[in-house]
């Protein structure tokens, strides 16, 4: 069911978007978003700005950059957007994603290596510190 509120402060809209005010007001200094203000000058929240900050919730989840929201709320905002636009800023940021996966991944197989090598009894010898003291380390890739 569509909630349907002419406007909101900052505490329900941090509700219904799932977001903390901090945030909002974060997303208000750097321009994502602009709520209007009422006449005693508090930010006034309508259902446009509820809606922005939904995808905003949704893009920052899906790890994408501020920069990349705000390309992503301008595409959104451009009716006469190429959906090819779109796309290749999510392809870009797939990328990103699988180069981080893969140094995580790299990672991993360090750790997993190291921690086999590690005897884990009552001796003072561990390959995990030693590596982890050496200059060079483990390769991660």
């Amino acid at each position: 069911m569509t909630q349907v509120i002419d406007t909101m402060n900052i505490g329900a809209v941090a509700s219904a978007s799932g977001l903390p005010a901090k945030t909002i007001r974060y997303y208000e200094d750097i321009g994502l978003i602009c709520p209007p203000r009422s006449d005693n000058g508090y930010r006034v929240y309508r259902e446009q700005e509820l809606h922005k900050l939904r995808f905003l919730h949704r893009a920052r989840g899906l790890g994408f950059t501020i920069d990349q929201c705000r390309q992503l709320l301008s595409l959104y905002e451009d009716k006469s957007r190429a959906s090819a636009d779109v796309k290749a800023l999510a392809k870009q940021h797939l990328k990103e994603i699988d180069a981080k996966l893969d140094e995580l991944n790299g990672m991993k197989a360090t750790l997993e290596s190291l921690v086999r090598a590690c005897r884990g009894d009552h001796r003072p010898d561990c390959p995990i510190i030693e590596d982890l003291a050496s200059s060079k380390g483990r390769s991660t890739k």
